[in-house]
């Protein structure tokens, strides 16, 4: 296994689109594995191949606390959403030290494959909804700092660089 570079916002391979996966095989699995110990070892409950930069549509997630739950999704789509919103502050591991208040639906349903390529279905709610939104957002090249103003993408882009800036030197 290997711990694999989180691309930083505002990168712009993080506006990649991820394509969808057509094979299923030890390549794939082993994306699924560093991708996780990368989450890990972030440390995170969330990670799209696309934060990476493997613009495949693969995502991990563990939301537990003991890190007890993977989940992999592989060609994810949100099937349904609730119309009902709730905010939730969002964090990132390309928006390091970012949280920001980003609404979304309460409940959604997920079809996916998994790693044998089988395909099945998910209802997520509270932060394991979030979390799938989160990162099928990174898929589809967008990064939950996009639903914010135009000026706090701009403060955070800034600060950001001020951050890779001191840590270089």
């Amino acid at each position: 296994m290997a711990l694999l570079p989180i691309l930083r916002y505002p990168n712009p391979r993080l506006k990649i689109v991820a394509q969808a996966v057509t094979q299923f095989d030890d390549h794939l699995e082993q994306l699924v594995r560093d991708m996780a110990e990368t989450m890990y070892h972030a440390p995170g409950i969330g990670l799209a191949a696309t934060q990476v930069d493997v613009h495949q549509r693969v995502i991990v997630i563990d939301v537990t606390e003991d890190q007890s739950d993977l989940k992999i999704f592989i060609n994810p789509e949100i099937v349904f959403s609730s119309q009902y919103l709730v905010p939730f502050d969002e964090g990132c591991l390309s928006v390091p030290g970012i949280y920001e208040e980003v609404e979304r639906p309460d409940q959604v349903t997920i079809k996916a494959q998994n790693l044998k390529g089988e395909h099945f279905e998910v209802v997520c709610e509270g932060l394991l909804a979030v979390c799938i939104q989160h990162e099928i957002d990174h898929l589809n090249g967008k990064v939950f700092v996009e639903y914010l103003s135009k000026l706090k993408q701009t403060r955070i882009a800034t600060r950001l660089k001020k951050q890779e800036k001191s840590v270089a030197n």
